[in-house]
């Protein structure tokens, strides 16, 4: 039962603190002082009502005293008015009597007596009482007078006259009773008047107190957000884009602008990182293409200084096949152009970059070559996906496979030498293959001539310079990743299959 009625208040309060902080500045600033005038009005009016209820108070404690004062001298005046018509029975005299008469009985009527004492209050009945005997018998008076009964107005105004003593008495006494009552009563009040001074001295000092913290709470408000932002403006303003996320505490205005500069610094710093990526990228497909343009031009400068003057061998090449086809010698006509076909792609190789169509016809070529010179001793077959031989390669990447097999491989083997090329797809890469029924060669070898530490032994003429080494690296610069070459043996005579792993191109 505690919780939940714990919850409700708690989502009030949340749902308070949403909307206050959803409220626009104008907003804020008008509750601000809509809030702090009304509480200083309220504050004002609590003290008008306590200082009036005060002073009412001091007018009753002197009210009760300037009536007993006016009572006396009413009846002062009923007394000499009366006795100055029985000395000259004037008219005149008889109507100040009357009037003093109807003021006193007035006053009478109003007689009150503050504070609770009984004894004051039983001397008031008193006063009345022999008040209204004493009228009576003033008026008896009077009116034997005004019959010439002298006996009787004697008489008559004798009691009358001890009765005004008496009530004189009466009216002093009371006077004497309510004035020391209404000394207590001043006293209680200048101490009641001291404590709605320091009450007052306190909400003062409180309002001041909740205007100042109200005023310091909205101020900060609006003022931390700008000063975080002007801060994180400086320091991007500097060049420094790795700033804090402001924090969004307000919907208002500041809150608006906080928010537009979070989104402003991500849209930044997602356009600098993308500058830089693309800068880096740059920069890499830059380097990449210095260093495969050096390792071509490394691997073309090899070649050329394995050969003698390829383009003079070329040019004769190209007469011997004139001469051969006029001769009608067929079998050199197709040696001639097989050898002139392939020196002229050997030769054309300014480009860094052919099809693998290019690369399995310069095979072509080099194994007709070869197989006419040692008379047909190795045996060629091609498993090739024709769908796949347009994709773009690297230059001379296949021929000096074919060349380290034959030369490595199956030369001199005991058996029929034969040698495979395979082009198919695995998933997302096409495969190269060149298998050979050869030599075969040790893990340890293969380790060693994957890391480049072992290079293979140069047999004489038969290398056109362009080594294992060369094709990896060029292999790794232009895919730029590490699996595109694989080299396994079942072991020694057992042959050996190089892989190459070409993406297949994103359509």
């Amino acid at each position: 039962m505690k919780l939940s009625f714990l919850r409700p208040g708690r989502h009030h309060r949340s749902d308070l603190h949403n909307r206050i902080a959803s409220l626009s500045l104008q907003q804020k600033l008008t509750l601000t002082f809509l809030f702090t005038t009304l509480l200083i009005f309220i504050v004002n009016v609590f003290l008008f009502v306590n200082i009036n209820r005060a002073i009412s108070k001091i007018d009753e404690v002197y009210l009760s005293n300037v009536q007993i004062g006016s009572l006396s001298d009413s009846l002062e005046k009923v007394q000499s008015s009366m006795t100055d018509f029985l000395s000259t029975r004037s008219s005149e005299s008889l109507q100040t009597y009357y009037t003093a008469e109807e003021n006193y009985s007035n006053l009478l009527g109003q007689l009150s007596v503050t504070g609770g004492d009984e004894h004051a209050r039983m001397m008031a009945a008193d006063i009345r009482a022999i008040s209204g005997t004493y009228l009576e018998t003033a008026e008896s008076t009077l009116t034997a007078k005004r019959g010439r009964n002298i006996q009787k107005y004697k008489a008559s105004y004798d009691t009358a006259t001890a009765l005004y003593g008496y009530l004189d008495t009466y009216i002093y006494s009371l006077n004497n009773t309510q004035f020391r009552l209404n000394t207590d009563n001043y006293t209680a009040l200048r101490e009641s008047f001291r404590t709605l001074e320091i009450i007052t001295f306190l909400l003062l000092i409180a309002v001041t107190i909740t205007n100042l913290t109200i005023t310091l709470l909205l101020t900060k408000s609006i003022t931390d957000p700008l000063t975080d932002l002007a801060s994180n403006a400086n320091r991007i303003s500097a060049g420094d884009f790795d700033v804090p996320e402001l924090e969004i505490k307000h919907n208002d205005e500041i809150g608006i602008v906080s928010a537009a500069f979070n989104k402003m610094v991500v849209s930044i710093r997602g356009y600098i990182e993308k500058l830089r990526s693309s800068m880096e990228l740059e920069n890499s497909m830059k380097e990449k293409e210095l260093r495969m343009d050096a390792s071509l031009k490394e691997a073309q400068l090899k070649y050329l200084q394995a050969q003698i003057n390829p383009h003079f061998l070329f040019n004769t090449l190209n007469a011997g096949v004139q001469l051969s086809m006029m001769e009608g010698a067929d079998s050199t006509y197709r040696y001639l152009q097989n050898v002139a076909a392939f020196f002229r792609t050997k030769t054309n190789r300014e480009k860094q970059v052919s099809t693998l169509a290019e690369e399995i016809a310069l095979v072509d070529h080099y194994i007709y070559i070869i197989n006419v010179r040692f008379s047909g001793e190795i045996g060629y077959e091609k498993l090739v996906d024709e769908d796949l031989v347009n994709v773009s390669v690297p230059s001379m990447i296949l021929q000096p496979l074919i060349e380290n097999a034959i030369n490595h491989g199956v030369r001199d083997i005991p058996r029929p030498a034969k040698i495979i090329l395979s082009v198919y797809r695995s998933g997302d890469l096409i495969t190269v293959s060149v298998r050979d029924n050869g030599r075969g060669m040790t893990q340890k070898q293969i380790e060693d001539l994957l890391a480049g530490t072992l290079q293979p032994a140069v047999r004489g003429d038969e290398t056109n310079g362009v080594g294992l080494a060369n094709v990896i690296s060029r292999m790794h610069l232009y895919y730029d990743r590490d699996c595109v070459f694989d080299i396994t043996s079942a072991g020694e005579d057992k042959g050996t299959e190089v892989l190459l792993y070409i993406p297949v191109p994103q359509a």
